[in-house]
């Protein structure tokens, strides 16, 4: 699918992350990303995966399991809206989320594994999806989207974490 979400694809916020990405062809960018991000997270250790950059923030390993639980709700929610469903979903409480993974006690290289294995899906999600379902919306945390706003914010999301794990951990 091409194009760019536009205003009233999603709700404002979720800009940005879809402004992360570059071009009107999400696809790709979430291809290329799959490619790039295995050597970057492979060069980080098991011991720096447990660093905070403060006592209280999440350490890599949180952060990670946080970009792959979201991955996996966002495509949930574009499998959702994509298949016709019309009710609403539920708000997603990252921190609840994070609490309940102990994600601290799982090995990095798990962490990198599922990483691989939840994008690898998320790219066949978005690839063998019908043409008109990326335009069908649905309501999720009381806000709109549109199916193709969410592939956007698929790619934003990993964007933007990732940068901040560069910046302010490694």
């Amino acid at each position: 699918m091409n194009g760019r979400p536009q205003s009233g694809e999603a709700a404002q916020y979720y800009f940005n992350y879809i402004d992360q990405v570059s071009g009107d062809a999400v696809i790709p960018v979430l291809e290329q990303q799959l490619e790039t991000t295995m050597p970057f997270l492979e060069k980080i250790s098991e011991e720096k995966s447990l660093h905070r950059y403060s006592p209280d923030k999440w350490s890599i390993r949180e952060a990670w399991n946080h970009i792959n639980d979201c991955e996996r709700l966002f495509v949930y929610r574009g499998m959702w809206f994509a298949r016709g469903f019309e009710a609403p979903l539920p708000s997603f409480d990252q921190h609840i989320a994070a609490a309940g993974a102990h994600a601290d006690r799982t090995p990095w290289a798990d962490h990198i594994e599922e990483f691989r294995g939840v994008r690898m899906a998320t790219i066949s999600f978005f690839r063998n999806l019908p043409a008109d379902a990326w335009m069908r919306k649905g309501v999720a945390s009381d806000n709109p989207f549109t199916v193709r706003a969410i592939a956007f914010i698929t790619a934003g999301h990993l964007a933007h974490h990732r940068r901040v794990i560069e910046e302010r951990y490694l």
